[in-house]
Order: structure tokens, then sequence, then C-alpha cells
């Protein structure tokens, strides 16, 4: 599912870099359930050139309780700040804006067009579904600052209706959207596409490192790699639709045993904006069964916090490199009044891939222990091993 994260102070360094303090955080489930409310589990597959001004950011980002990876962005003229949730899994960039008045809207900072003189209104209404959430919104133009990187007449949706409780709880203002053109609602140019036709990059990639446990350190780089974020090198494997950031798999293993089920081929959507690993829903059972794992009332599934060091290792193997998750990677602890429970981020989709192939999601879980980097030039993704 799409998870929510909260608003903090950012810093902006001389340099250009953005800086923004981290903090550990409930999850929004656990939010929602000490309210006495639990969400029924959403699928996340639902949502589904260089000149004298080209240049390069890096943005240290925010992580909230290992769910969501965010930072700060500003829209108009003067600027207004607001904190976004950076998406690799759709492609509109919106914001909560004074359009809207539900409690979800009233609970986060509000863009408002009047007091911006470079907004440009459009007028036309969007509708935006996500794993968990939806909005309906307008569209306009504005100047958008994204670490220092600054575009203009970037599309920006505004919120007029944010029915439900998922973006109450949630403590960020918008979400920026890094996929491909295709998939966006209201037909005009993506924050990165226009960063390309407007040529303020070196390179047209961005890459992500996010980092564990609620720590600091999460960089998102916009126009290069940041080399000190990985060791090793980056391996390479082609886009198979540009929509996602999808790509093939091409095995999966199960402590180094290839379980075959990906021997007619498989497919993954790369997405930072889904914190689990998503596996297929006819897989998720087997591998359950090889975890040990139980479901709790809550039909999520847990295992016993002292046999985390005995789990098997899960292996993917793509374009012929094997990419394994070690049990630290896909089981997360949990401490509530003295007791510890622990919990496997491992979640179904009920939902293919196009071509039919088996679909997963490599979300945080996944992204967590690689370094991902985002090639629009060649439309390829890149690997490494995350420090």
């Amino acid at each position: 599912m799409k998870c929510l994260v909260a608003v903090l102070v950012c810093v902006v360094l001389a340099e250009g870099i953005v800086k923004i303090p981290l903090q550990k955080h409930k999850s929004m489930r656990e939010a929602l359930r000490e309210k006495g409310i639990e969400l029924p589990y959403q699928d996340p597959a639902l949502k589904y050139q260089d000149d004298e001004f080209a240049g390069s950011a890096n943005m240290y980002i925010n992580n909230y309780a290992d769910t969501t990876y965010y930072g700060a962005i500003s829209i108009g003229t003067p600027p207004q700040s607001f904190q976004v949730l950076f998406d690799t899994g759709s492609a509109n960039l919106w914001v909560d804006s004074v359009y809207c008045n539900t409690q979800a809207c009233n609970a986060h900072t509000k863009f408002n067009p009047q007091q911006s003189s470079t907004y440009q209104r459009k007028g036309q209404s969007i509708y935006l579904p996500y794993g968990a959430g939806s909005l309906y919104g307008v569209l306009g133009y504005d100047t958008v600052n994204v670490g220092g990187i600054v575009i203009d007449n970037q599309e920006v949706g505004l919120s007029t209706n944010e029915p439900g409780q998922v973006f109450e709880v949630a403590k960020f203002d918008g979400i920026l959207g890094l996929s491909y053109p295709s998939i966006l609602a209201g037909g005009a140019t993506p924050v990165m596409d226009n960063m390309i036709n407007q040529h303020l990059l070196d390179a047209n990639i961005f890459a992500f490192y996010l980092s564990r446990e609620g720590q600091q350190g999460s960089v998102l780089s916009f126009g290069g790699v940041d080399n000190s974020m990985y060791r090793g090198q980056i391996y390479w494997t082609p886009v198979t639709s540009e929509s996602y950031w999808q790509i093939g798999v091409d095995g999966f293993k199960i402590n180094n045993e290839d379980t075959r089920w990906c021997s007619q081929g498989c497919q993954s959507i790369v997405d930072t904006g889904t914190s689990t690993l998503t596996a297929p829903s006819q897989l998720l059972g087997s591998i359950m069964q090889a975890i040990g794992a139980q479901q709790n009332q809550y039909g999520r599934y847990m295992v016993d916090c002292s046999q985390i060091n005995n789990l098997p290792t899960l292996s993917f193997v793509i374009s012929g490199v094997s990419f394994p998750l070690t049990s630290s990677a896909y089981i997360s602890q949990h401490y509530q009044n003295g007791y510890q429970y622990c919990s496997v981020d491992i979640a179904p989709t009920y939902l293919p891939s196009r071509d039919g192939r088996p679909l997963w999601i490599f979300g945080d879980v996944f992204l967590r222990e690689y370094y991902s980097v985002y090639d629009r030039i060649n439309n390829r993704l890149g690997f490494a091993q995350a420090v």
C-alpha cells in the first residue's frame, strides 16, 4: 500500500542540498489502529542534454518509519513550501490546496494560487487513485523548485476533495510522481520530463538511496548518482514497459534454490511509493510457508522474533544477476506495551502484469538494500549494493 508520512522542518544549505531531520514515527496503520480503525488491505498494483544551465542536485529526504520517503519542494512566486512523497509508481505532481476543505486537506499545508504571481489556471479536473487513498483535483501551471532545480510552467494538481481517512492521518502535503508520462492523469508533462525538456540536468537520470530503521541519510539525486551511497558496480536491466518503471525478473530463489516460479518470466514494478515487497497473490502462501509465518487477526503475517536469524534468504535474478534479501530486510520488529512482535513486510498483489506474467512490486523493502538508478536516456534501471 502507499504509506504516508509526517511533515518536518527542512533546511536548505548554501550548497543547494536540502536536508530534513528525521524522526521515528508509527506507521499509518498503527496510528489508525489506535483510533479503533483497521484499514482493509489495499492492493498496491491498483494505482498503477546538456546546456549552460544543466546541473544536478542531491536532496537529503525524510524516512518516515521505514514506510515512506519524502522531502521539501516549493511551488509558486513567492515560493510556498510543501512536503511531498517521491513516488516512482505514479506520474502526477499534486499538493493540498485552498480549494479543498475536507478533514484530510485541513490537516495539511495548502497551496494558494492567488498568492502566486506565476500561477496559471488550466481548469481541467482529475481523479487520482492510489493503492490506499484517492483524491480529486484541478490542474494548473506554476514554477516548481525541486532541490534547487527550478522548473518553469510545471503542471500541478491542486486537491479539491480527499475522501476517507487515509490522507487525514498522512502528514505529507502531496505526491511527486516520477514514472513515465504515459500514465499521467491530465495529459500534460511530469516533473522529470520537464527537467529533461528544459535541459536542467547534466544527465537525464535520477537515483534513490533509502535509509534503514528510520535513520537519517536518505538521498534523492537528480542529474547524476551519489557514489558514496553504494558499493561495487551498478547492474543494469532494460525497462520492459515505459509506463511504470517495470523490469523483467528471470528467477526467484529461496535459500539459493530456484523455485521455478519465474521460469516463464515475471515482471516487477520498481516503486518507491510502496512500503512492502509485493508478491503475486498465487505465490504468497508458498512464500509464507517457507518463511514459517502465520496470519494474525488482521491478516498480517507474523513470525517468532527469536527465529529471525534462521529465516530464509529470498533472491531475485535480474538480467543474470542475483539480488538477495536476507530476513533483516523483509522482517519488521515492533514494540508495543513492552511486547515485541515481528511482521513480514511482504504483501500480495492480485493483478498480473500487462502481458499476463506474474507481477511483483519492488517497494521500499527491496530498495533499502539496493541503490536504484532510473535512466531515462537509455530506458533502463540500475541496482547496486546500498551502503
